[in-house]
């Protein structure tokens, strides 16, 4: 796909779904797509090959809680993989101060690459698990929104983001389809890591697939024993 196909169908997918187009920021995605799909034919980082799909699945969808961060100053990406929601936000709001993190390295091997090719400022990428990084003074209860998308449970990814979020800030779920129950059973863990589920916007993007984005409140410091580590969050969540 050359940058002008690339440039028209991020235009019209943008306007079918209510997101602001800016050729400046297309051209930086079109070359982070690039960097991504080469990277992926040595190590595998995306599922998602084809380009049109590409643009939808990931930029698109990242794209749908960029009218959470107008007001932010510092966000948190936790599980990024190959940079998703993290780096189309962070190219889309250049002066924020963006964090993002996942546990497997050759990901973070690939967004450092990414992230010195975009000449993107304000960003690191860290290998790190979230329950470590949560004990770090600099990154406790120190962000304005944090986010995931669809990673685990909710009770579990809660207990992972919430020790980030300062008060009054937000962690930022995007999740699939069929979250009632989900989210019934995440109701005393985010009540308990200092949350409360302030709404839930619920998407179809191009027809193609649902998403739910959970927006959490930080109404009230999180006790410094969560997250707990030894994979606790994901093998007993919070009930």
């Amino acid at each position: 796909m050359n940058i002008e196909e690339f440039h028209n169908i991020f235009k019209e997918e943008c306007k079918k779904n209510d997101i602001e187009y800016d050729k400046e920021k297309s051209e930086k995605l079109y070359q982070y797509m690039n960097l991504i799909l080469d990277w992926n034919e040595k190590i595998n980082v995306t599922a998602i090959k084809e380009e049109k799909e590409f643009i939808v699945k990931h930029f698109i969808d990242s794209l749908t809680i960029s009218g959470f961060l107008k007001d932010s100053d510092r966000i948190l990406d936790i599980g990024t993989g190959a940079g998703f929601p993290g780096i189309p936000l962070k190219i889309y709001f250049p002066m924020i101060k963006a964090s993002l993190i996942d546990s497997v390295n050759k990901k973070i091997i690939v967004l450092e690459d990414v992230i010195e090719k975009l000449n993107l400022e304000k960003i690191e990428a860290l290998h790190v698990r979230a329950e470590e990084l949560a004990k770090d003074s600099d990154y406790r209860e120190e962000f304005d929104v944090v986010t995931t998308r669809a990673v685990s449970n909710l009770a579990t990814i809660s207990e992972y983001m919430l020790p980030f979020v300062k008060i009054g800030g937000k962690a930022i779920c995007m999740k699939g389809p069929n979250i009632e129950h989900e989210m019934e059973d995440a109701e005393k863990a985010i009540n308990l890591l200092g949350g409360k589920i302030e709404d839930v916007k619920k998407l179809n993007i191009n027809g193609e697939f649902e998403r739910n984005i959970i927006i959490i409140k930080k109404v009230k410091h999180t006790d410094k024993k969560y997250p707990r580590g030894q994979g606790k969050p994901a093998k007993e969540p919070i009930k």
